[in-house]
Protein backbone atom coordinates (compact mmCIF):
# COMPACT_ATOMS: atom_id res chain seq x y z
CA UNK A 1 0.00 0.00 0.00
CA UNK A 2 1.84 3.24 -1.05
CA UNK A 3 1.31 6.04 0.67
CA UNK A 4 2.48 9.44 1.35
CA UNK A 5 4.82 10.16 4.63
CA UNK A 6 6.35 12.80 6.32
CA UNK A 7 9.28 12.53 8.38
CA UNK A 8 10.40 15.31 10.93
CA UNK A 9 13.56 15.38 12.61
CA UNK A 10 16.04 17.31 13.84
CA UNK A 11 19.00 14.83 13.07
CA UNK A 12 20.08 14.52 9.25
CA UNK A 13 21.26 11.14 9.19
CA UNK A 14 18.03 9.91 11.00
CA UNK A 15 15.89 11.67 8.00
CA UNK A 16 17.94 10.27 5.46
CA UNK A 17 17.80 7.14 6.87
CA UNK A 18 14.27 6.73 7.22
CA UNK A 19 13.37 8.23 3.96
CA UNK A 20 14.98 5.83 2.09
CA UNK A 21 13.68 2.92 4.22
CA UNK A 22 10.14 4.10 3.01
CA UNK A 23 11.21 4.81 0.13
CA UNK A 24 12.34 1.67 -0.98
CA UNK A 25 8.82 -0.01 0.05
CA UNK A 26 7.36 2.43 -2.59
CA UNK A 27 6.07 5.19 -0.32
CA UNK A 28 6.14 8.93 -1.38
CA UNK A 29 8.63 10.72 1.66
CA UNK A 30 8.94 14.27 2.52
CA UNK A 31 11.78 15.28 5.42
CA UNK A 32 11.57 18.41 7.92
CA UNK A 33 14.07 19.52 10.40
CA UNK A 34 11.91 21.15 11.89
CA UNK A 35 8.26 21.37 13.57
CA UNK A 36 7.67 24.78 11.88
CA UNK A 37 8.97 23.50 8.46
CA UNK A 38 7.14 20.22 9.13
CA UNK A 39 3.75 21.79 9.99
CA UNK A 40 4.09 24.16 7.00
CA UNK A 41 4.06 21.15 4.62
CA UNK A 42 1.38 19.25 5.99
CA UNK A 43 -0.40 22.47 5.53
CA UNK A 44 0.02 22.21 1.72
CA UNK A 45 0.14 18.65 1.14
CA UNK A 46 -2.70 15.63 2.24
CA UNK A 47 -0.64 13.50 4.04
CA UNK A 48 -1.51 9.90 5.34
CA UNK A 49 1.16 9.56 8.22
CA UNK A 50 3.37 11.96 10.03
CA UNK A 51 6.80 10.35 11.49
CA UNK A 52 7.94 13.21 13.97
CA UNK A 53 10.65 12.98 16.82
CA UNK A 54 8.98 13.81 20.29
CA UNK A 55 11.32 16.70 20.67
CA UNK A 56 12.54 19.15 18.09
CA UNK A 57 14.49 22.33 18.67
CA UNK A 58 11.12 24.47 18.18
CA UNK A 59 8.28 22.48 19.16
CA UNK A 60 7.33 19.29 21.52
CA UNK A 61 5.99 16.49 20.10
CA UNK A 62 2.64 16.91 22.35
CA UNK A 63 2.10 20.54 20.38
CA UNK A 64 3.07 18.75 17.29
CA UNK A 65 0.37 16.06 17.72
CA UNK A 66 -2.26 19.07 18.53
CA UNK A 67 -1.62 21.23 15.62
CA UNK A 68 -1.35 18.29 12.59
CA UNK A 69 -4.65 16.91 13.98
CA UNK A 70 -5.69 19.97 13.23
CA UNK A 71 -4.44 20.37 10.01
CA UNK A 72 -4.78 16.82 8.78
CA UNK A 73 -7.13 15.01 11.20
CA UNK A 74 -7.45 12.19 8.79
CA UNK A 75 -3.57 11.73 8.47
CA UNK A 76 -1.97 9.20 11.56
CA UNK A 77 1.05 10.57 13.81
CA UNK A 78 3.63 8.45 15.02
CA UNK A 79 6.51 9.88 17.42
CA UNK A 80 10.46 9.08 17.61
CA UNK A 81 11.35 8.98 21.10
CA UNK A 82 14.03 7.96 23.40
CA UNK A 83 13.20 5.55 26.44
CA UNK A 84 13.71 7.91 28.89
CA UNK A 85 10.20 9.63 27.28
CA UNK A 86 8.02 7.00 26.97
CA UNK A 87 5.49 7.18 29.78
CA UNK A 88 5.44 11.07 28.17
CA UNK A 89 4.81 9.59 24.62
CA UNK A 90 2.23 7.20 26.20
CA UNK A 91 0.54 10.18 26.95
CA UNK A 92 0.73 11.64 23.71
CA UNK A 93 -0.87 8.45 21.96
CA UNK A 94 -3.88 9.38 24.23
CA UNK A 95 -4.03 12.74 22.96
CA UNK A 96 -4.47 11.57 19.32
CA UNK A 97 -0.79 9.57 18.21
CA UNK A 98 -0.98 6.31 16.94
CA UNK A 99 1.69 4.63 18.23
CA UNK A 100 5.71 5.40 18.93
CA UNK A 101 9.16 4.13 18.02
CA UNK A 102 11.46 3.98 20.48
CA UNK A 103 15.63 5.38 19.67
CA UNK A 104 17.54 3.82 18.19
CA UNK A 105 14.86 1.64 16.51
CA UNK A 106 15.13 -1.73 14.13
CA UNK A 107 14.08 -1.57 10.37
CA UNK A 108 11.54 -4.57 10.94
CA UNK A 109 10.08 -2.50 14.23
CA UNK A 110 9.98 1.00 12.30
CA UNK A 111 7.93 -0.97 9.08
CA UNK A 112 6.23 -2.87 11.15
CA UNK A 113 4.42 0.13 13.43
CA UNK A 114 4.10 2.10 9.87
CA UNK A 115 2.52 -0.93 8.35
CA UNK A 116 -0.34 -0.17 11.10
CA UNK A 117 -0.53 2.86 10.93
CA UNK A 118 -1.52 3.02 7.17
CA UNK A 119 -3.52 0.25 8.02
CA UNK A 120 -5.72 1.98 10.60
CA UNK A 121 -6.08 5.14 8.20
CA UNK A 122 -6.60 3.70 5.40
CA UNK A 123 -9.76 1.55 7.24
CA UNK A 124 -10.63 5.44 8.70
CA UNK A 125 -10.81 6.45 4.90
CA UNK A 126 -13.05 3.94 4.22
CA UNK A 127 -15.33 4.44 6.90
CA UNK A 128 -15.55 7.71 5.99
CA UNK A 129 -16.31 6.65 2.28
CA UNK A 130 -18.97 4.42 3.94
CA UNK A 131 -20.46 7.94 5.88
CA UNK A 132 -20.66 9.69 2.47
CA UNK A 133 -22.53 6.69 1.35
CA UNK A 134 -25.08 6.90 4.29
CA UNK A 135 -25.28 10.03 3.74
CA UNK A 136 -26.43 9.48 0.01
CA UNK A 137 -28.63 6.98 0.84
CA UNK A 138 -30.48 9.20 3.25
CA UNK A 139 -31.31 11.00 0.10
CA UNK A 140 -33.55 8.37 -0.83
CA UNK A 141 -36.60 7.40 0.51
CA UNK A 142 -35.25 4.15 1.84
CA UNK A 143 -31.93 5.11 2.81
CA UNK A 144 -32.81 5.70 6.53
CA UNK A 145 -33.71 2.23 6.86
CA UNK A 146 -30.10 0.98 7.35
CA UNK A 147 -28.83 -2.82 6.98
CA UNK A 148 -27.35 -5.41 4.74
CA UNK A 149 -28.82 -8.65 6.07
CA UNK A 150 -30.81 -10.84 4.60
CA UNK A 151 -33.53 -9.93 6.83
CA UNK A 152 -33.56 -6.46 6.03
CA UNK A 153 -33.30 -6.94 2.59
CA UNK A 154 -36.81 -8.68 2.33
CA UNK A 155 -38.07 -5.95 4.25
CA UNK A 156 -36.54 -3.53 1.56
CA UNK A 157 -38.23 -5.55 -1.01
CA UNK A 158 -41.53 -5.93 0.19
CA UNK A 159 -41.56 -2.40 0.54
CA UNK A 160 -40.69 -1.38 -2.71
CA UNK A 161 -43.40 -3.65 -4.27
CA UNK A 162 -45.56 -2.46 -2.32
CA UNK A 163 -45.35 1.22 -1.83
CA UNK A 164 -46.86 2.38 -5.29
CA UNK A 165 -50.33 0.87 -4.32
CA UNK A 166 -52.78 1.54 -2.31
CA UNK A 167 -53.38 -1.03 -0.39
CA UNK A 168 -53.22 -1.44 3.68
CA UNK A 169 -49.95 -1.90 5.18
CA UNK A 170 -49.48 -3.38 8.54
CA UNK A 171 -46.10 -3.35 10.19
CA UNK A 172 -45.07 -5.64 12.97
CA UNK A 173 -42.41 -6.29 15.09
CA UNK A 174 -41.20 -4.98 18.53
CA UNK A 175 -40.41 -1.56 20.13
CA UNK A 176 -37.45 0.32 18.32
CA UNK A 177 -37.15 -1.96 15.00
CA UNK A 178 -37.58 0.88 12.68
CA UNK A 179 -41.68 0.66 12.22
CA UNK A 180 -42.26 4.59 11.69
CA UNK A 181 -39.30 4.31 9.19
CA UNK A 182 -40.34 1.92 7.13
CA UNK A 183 -44.42 3.85 7.34
CA UNK A 184 -42.27 7.14 5.82
CA UNK A 185 -40.42 4.96 3.15
CA UNK A 186 -43.75 3.55 2.03
CA UNK A 187 -45.48 7.04 1.44
CA UNK A 188 -42.59 8.13 -0.01
CA UNK A 189 -42.65 6.06 -2.76
CA UNK A 190 -45.87 5.87 -3.25
CA UNK A 191 -47.84 7.77 -5.72
CA UNK A 192 -49.20 10.19 -2.79
CA UNK A 193 -45.59 11.53 -1.96
CA UNK A 194 -46.51 14.82 -2.41
CA UNK A 195 -49.67 15.05 -0.31
CA UNK A 196 -49.56 14.99 3.87
CA UNK A 197 -47.99 11.55 5.91
CA UNK A 198 -49.80 12.12 8.77
CA UNK A 199 -48.34 10.42 11.85
CA UNK A 200 -51.46 8.84 14.94
CA UNK A 201 -49.47 7.47 17.99
CA UNK A 202 -52.61 5.53 19.13
CA UNK A 203 -51.10 4.29 22.40
CA UNK A 204 -50.01 8.44 23.76
CA UNK A 205 -53.53 9.76 23.44
CA UNK A 206 -55.73 9.19 25.92
CA UNK A 207 -58.89 7.14 24.96
CA UNK A 208 -61.46 10.31 26.12
CA UNK A 209 -59.43 12.25 23.42
CA UNK A 210 -58.71 9.32 20.92
CA UNK A 211 -61.77 9.72 19.03
CA UNK A 212 -61.76 13.02 18.34
CA UNK A 213 -58.04 13.28 17.69
CA UNK A 214 -58.97 11.00 14.16
CA UNK A 215 -62.30 12.14 13.24
CA UNK A 216 -62.28 16.04 14.45
CA UNK A 217 -65.06 17.53 16.82
CA UNK A 218 -67.38 20.52 16.91
CA UNK A 219 -67.16 23.30 19.09
CA UNK A 220 -69.36 22.28 22.40
CA UNK A 221 -68.88 18.87 21.25
CA UNK A 222 -67.33 18.45 25.11
CA UNK A 223 -65.58 19.96 27.72
CA UNK A 224 -62.70 22.82 26.69
CA UNK A 225 -64.00 21.97 22.93
CA UNK A 226 -63.91 26.04 22.00
CA UNK A 227 -63.62 25.47 18.02
CA UNK A 228 -64.21 23.61 15.55
CA UNK A 229 -61.00 21.47 14.34
CA UNK A 230 -60.42 18.69 11.78
CA UNK A 231 -59.26 14.99 12.94
CA UNK A 232 -56.34 13.56 11.38
CA UNK A 233 -58.20 11.43 8.79
CA UNK A 234 -59.47 15.11 7.12
CA UNK A 235 -55.55 16.34 6.93
CA UNK A 236 -54.70 13.21 5.48
CA UNK A 237 -57.36 13.56 2.77
CA UNK A 238 -55.20 12.34 -0.38
CA UNK A 239 -51.93 11.26 1.65
CA UNK A 240 -51.47 8.72 4.19
CA UNK A 241 -52.48 7.92 7.63
CA UNK A 242 -50.14 6.21 9.78
CA UNK A 243 -51.75 4.29 13.07
CA UNK A 244 -48.71 3.56 15.38
CA UNK A 245 -49.48 1.13 18.06
CA UNK A 246 -52.58 0.11 16.69
CA UNK A 247 -53.18 -2.69 18.93
CA UNK A 248 -54.19 -0.20 22.21
CA UNK A 249 -57.14 0.94 20.36
CA UNK A 250 -60.40 0.33 22.34
CA UNK A 251 -63.15 -1.82 21.22
CA UNK A 252 -65.40 1.22 20.40
CA UNK A 253 -62.44 3.70 18.56
CA UNK A 254 -61.86 -0.24 16.81
CA UNK A 255 -65.66 -0.09 15.53
CA UNK A 256 -65.70 3.62 13.94
CA UNK A 257 -61.94 2.48 12.27
CA UNK A 258 -63.57 0.12 10.53
CA UNK A 259 -66.08 2.01 8.95
CA UNK A 260 -63.66 4.37 7.62
CA UNK A 261 -61.48 2.18 6.37
CA UNK A 262 -64.50 0.52 4.48
CA UNK A 263 -66.04 3.06 2.99
CA UNK A 264 -63.71 6.37 3.62
CA UNK A 265 -66.10 7.72 5.41
CA UNK A 266 -66.84 9.60 9.38
CA UNK A 267 -68.59 11.35 12.03
CA UNK A 268 -66.76 14.36 13.79
CA UNK A 269 -67.66 13.88 17.61
CA UNK A 270 -71.03 16.19 18.46
CA UNK A 271 -71.92 16.48 14.29
CA UNK A 272 -74.37 14.58 12.46
CA UNK A 273 -72.55 15.55 9.39
CA UNK A 274 -70.95 12.58 7.57
CA UNK A 275 -67.10 13.55 6.33
CA UNK A 276 -64.93 11.56 3.71
CA UNK A 277 -61.74 11.50 3.12
CA UNK A 278 -59.22 9.52 0.54
CA UNK A 279 -56.09 8.23 2.62
CA UNK A 280 -53.65 5.40 2.59
CA UNK A 281 -53.75 3.31 6.03
CA UNK A 282 -50.76 1.76 7.42
CA UNK A 283 -50.39 0.73 10.71
CA UNK A 284 -48.22 -0.55 13.26
CA UNK A 285 -47.98 -2.83 16.09
CA UNK A 286 -45.39 -4.31 19.01
CA UNK A 287 -48.16 -7.00 19.70
CA UNK A 288 -49.36 -9.90 17.89
CA UNK A 289 -52.91 -8.83 17.08
CA UNK A 290 -53.77 -12.51 16.25
CA UNK A 291 -53.45 -13.39 19.92
CA UNK A 292 -55.14 -9.88 20.69
CA UNK A 293 -58.51 -11.51 18.36
CA UNK A 294 -58.32 -14.21 20.33
CA UNK A 295 -58.42 -12.81 23.25
CA UNK A 296 -61.31 -11.26 22.53
CA UNK A 297 -59.44 -7.65 22.31
CA UNK A 298 -59.52 -6.89 18.40
CA UNK A 299 -62.15 -6.89 16.40
CA UNK A 300 -61.55 -9.99 13.88
CA UNK A 301 -62.67 -7.84 10.81
CA UNK A 302 -60.73 -4.81 11.57
CA UNK A 303 -57.43 -6.93 11.77
CA UNK A 304 -58.33 -8.32 8.14
CA UNK A 305 -58.64 -5.12 7.02
CA UNK A 306 -55.93 -3.82 8.38
CA UNK A 307 -53.60 -7.01 7.39
CA UNK A 308 -54.00 -6.54 3.58
CA UNK A 309 -50.28 -6.22 3.56
CA UNK A 310 -47.80 -8.04 6.50
CA UNK A 311 -43.95 -6.44 7.35
CA UNK A 312 -42.39 -8.20 9.60
CA UNK A 313 -39.86 -5.98 11.09
CA UNK A 314 -36.98 -8.10 12.75
CA UNK A 315 -35.50 -8.03 16.01
CA UNK A 316 -31.73 -6.85 16.27
CA UNK A 317 -30.49 -9.71 17.54
CA UNK A 318 -31.44 -11.66 14.77
CA UNK A 319 -29.56 -9.48 12.04
CA UNK A 320 -26.05 -9.29 14.00
CA UNK A 321 -24.65 -8.34 10.69
CA UNK A 322 -26.36 -5.00 10.77
CA UNK A 323 -24.29 -3.80 13.77
CA UNK A 324 -21.31 -2.64 12.74
CA UNK A 325 -23.35 -0.93 9.53
CA UNK A 326 -25.56 0.64 12.78
CA UNK A 327 -21.98 1.68 14.62
CA UNK A 328 -20.68 3.55 12.12
CA UNK A 329 -23.95 4.95 11.26
CA UNK A 330 -25.11 6.36 14.79
CA UNK A 331 -21.32 7.65 15.77
CA UNK A 332 -21.18 9.89 13.21
CA UNK A 333 -24.91 10.71 13.49
CA UNK A 334 -23.87 11.20 16.99
CA UNK A 335 -20.33 12.92 16.94
CA UNK A 336 -21.67 15.65 14.39
CA UNK A 337 -24.38 16.57 17.04
CA UNK A 338 -22.18 17.03 20.08
CA UNK A 339 -19.28 19.07 17.97
CA UNK A 340 -16.59 15.77 18.39
CA UNK A 341 -14.42 13.91 16.26
CA UNK A 342 -13.82 9.80 16.40
CA UNK A 343 -12.15 7.18 15.03
CA UNK A 344 -14.45 4.17 16.01
CA UNK A 345 -14.54 1.18 17.93
CA UNK A 346 -12.06 -0.64 20.12
CA UNK A 347 -11.88 -4.47 20.01
CA UNK A 348 -13.71 -4.92 23.29
CA UNK A 349 -16.26 -1.85 22.86
CA UNK A 350 -17.33 -4.05 19.13
CA UNK A 351 -16.99 -7.63 21.43
CA UNK A 352 -19.53 -5.95 24.11
CA UNK A 353 -22.02 -4.66 21.26
CA UNK A 354 -22.03 -7.54 19.35
CA UNK A 355 -22.58 -10.24 22.15
CA UNK A 356 -24.98 -7.92 23.96
CA UNK A 357 -28.68 -9.05 22.41
CA UNK A 358 -30.59 -5.23 22.21
CA UNK A 359 -33.96 -6.21 24.20
CA UNK A 360 -34.79 -2.26 22.85
CA UNK A 361 -33.33 -2.65 19.18
CA UNK A 362 -32.05 -0.52 17.34
CA UNK A 363 -33.66 2.48 19.11
CA UNK A 364 -31.76 1.02 22.37
CA UNK A 365 -28.59 1.15 19.88
CA UNK A 366 -28.88 4.77 18.88
CA UNK A 367 -29.09 5.71 22.56
CA UNK A 368 -25.91 3.51 23.54
CA UNK A 369 -24.24 4.92 21.15
CA UNK A 370 -25.04 8.85 22.10
CA UNK A 371 -24.30 7.56 25.77
CA UNK A 372 -20.57 6.90 24.28
CA UNK A 373 -19.93 9.55 22.49
CA UNK A 374 -21.06 12.29 25.46
CA UNK A 375 -19.35 10.16 27.91
CA UNK A 376 -15.82 9.42 25.33
CA UNK A 377 -12.69 11.28 26.40
CA UNK A 378 -10.81 10.07 23.59
CA UNK A 379 -10.81 9.65 20.03
CA UNK A 380 -12.06 5.67 20.55
CA UNK A 381 -15.14 4.60 21.75
CA UNK A 382 -13.78 1.99 24.70
CA UNK A 383 -16.01 -0.56 26.17
CA UNK A 384 -15.82 1.41 29.32
CA UNK A 385 -17.54 4.17 27.68
CA UNK A 386 -20.42 1.79 27.23
CA UNK A 387 -23.72 1.02 29.88
CA UNK A 388 -23.01 -1.58 32.40
CA UNK A 389 -25.78 -3.64 30.86
CA UNK A 390 -23.66 -3.84 27.33
CA UNK A 391 -20.25 -4.21 28.85
CA UNK A 392 -21.31 -7.34 31.07
CA UNK A 393 -22.75 -9.08 27.37
CA UNK A 394 -19.13 -9.81 26.84
CA UNK A 395 -18.20 -11.05 30.37
CA UNK A 396 -16.31 -9.29 33.52
CA UNK A 397 -13.48 -7.15 33.32
CA UNK A 398 -10.61 -8.82 34.92
CA UNK A 399 -10.40 -7.48 38.97
CA UNK A 400 -7.46 -5.24 39.36
CA UNK A 401 -5.87 -6.10 42.82
CA UNK A 402 -5.81 -3.11 45.36
CA UNK A 403 -3.55 -0.63 44.51
CA UNK A 404 -2.53 -1.85 41.16
CA UNK A 405 -1.50 0.67 38.90
CA UNK A 406 -2.29 -0.17 35.09
CA UNK A 407 0.06 0.48 32.48
CA UNK A 408 -0.66 1.10 28.97
CA UNK A 409 2.21 -0.23 26.13
CA UNK A 410 1.12 -0.02 22.33
CA UNK A 411 0.91 -3.31 20.63
CA UNK A 412 4.48 -4.03 19.07
CA UNK A 413 6.90 -2.67 22.06
CA UNK A 414 10.24 -4.36 21.93
CA UNK A 415 9.99 -6.64 25.17
CA UNK A 416 13.27 -4.91 26.30
CA UNK A 417 11.17 -1.08 26.61
CA UNK A 418 8.20 -3.02 28.03
CA UNK A 419 10.64 -4.78 30.83
CA UNK A 420 12.16 -1.05 31.65
CA UNK A 421 8.85 0.58 31.69
CA UNK A 422 7.07 -1.52 34.39
CA UNK A 423 10.63 -1.54 36.61
CA UNK A 424 10.27 2.52 35.45
CA UNK A 425 6.70 2.85 36.44
CA UNK A 426 7.22 0.37 39.92
CA UNK A 427 10.19 2.37 41.26
CA UNK A 428 7.17 5.20 41.03
CA UNK A 429 4.87 3.27 42.97
CA UNK A 430 7.52 2.28 45.32
CA UNK A 431 8.82 5.69 45.30
CA UNK A 432 12.20 4.67 43.82
CA UNK A 433 12.73 1.88 46.44
CA UNK A 434 14.25 -0.86 44.62
CA UNK A 435 14.39 -3.36 47.04
CA UNK A 436 10.77 -2.96 47.42
CA UNK A 437 10.05 -2.89 43.83
CA UNK A 438 12.30 -5.82 43.39
CA UNK A 439 10.23 -7.72 45.54
CA UNK A 440 6.70 -6.46 43.89
CA UNK A 441 8.16 -8.29 40.49
CA UNK A 442 9.39 -10.75 41.55
CA UNK A 443 13.33 -10.36 40.84
CA UNK A 444 16.05 -9.31 42.55
CA UNK A 445 17.37 -5.49 42.69
CA UNK A 446 20.63 -6.46 40.75
CA UNK A 447 18.39 -7.28 38.26
CA UNK A 448 16.90 -3.28 37.92
CA UNK A 449 19.88 -1.85 38.31
CA UNK A 450 21.01 -3.74 35.11
CA UNK A 451 17.52 -3.55 33.37
CA UNK A 452 17.47 0.15 34.33
CA UNK A 453 20.61 1.46 33.00
CA UNK A 454 21.94 -0.68 29.79
CA UNK A 455 24.08 1.69 28.42
CA UNK A 456 25.76 2.69 31.85
CA UNK A 457 23.78 5.17 32.43
CA UNK A 458 20.10 5.61 34.61
CA UNK A 459 17.20 6.10 32.78
CA UNK A 460 15.51 8.92 34.26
Amino acid sequence: MSARILVVDDEEALRVSVAKILSRQGHSVDVAGTATEGLSLLSKHPYNLVLTDFRLPDLDGLEVIERARQLRPEAEVVLFTGFGSIPLAVQAIKRGAYDFVTKPFKRADLERVVARALEKQALAAENHRLRRQLDDRHKTPLGRIIGRSEAMAAVLRVVEQVAPSTATVLIEGPSGTGKELVAEALHALSPRRDKPLIKVNCGAIPETLLEAELFGHEKGAFTGALARKDGRFARADGGTLFLDEVGTLTLPIQAKLLRALQDGTFEPLGSTRTLQADCRIIAATNTDLGRAVNAGLFREDLFYRLNVIRIAMPPLKERPDDIPLLLGHFLALHAARNRKSFDGFDAGALKALRAYEWPGNVRELSHTVERAVVLAAGRTISRDDLPDAVRQAAGPDPEPLPGERVIAVPVGTPLDDVERLVISETLRHTGGNKAQAASLLGISARTIYRKQAPDGGEIE
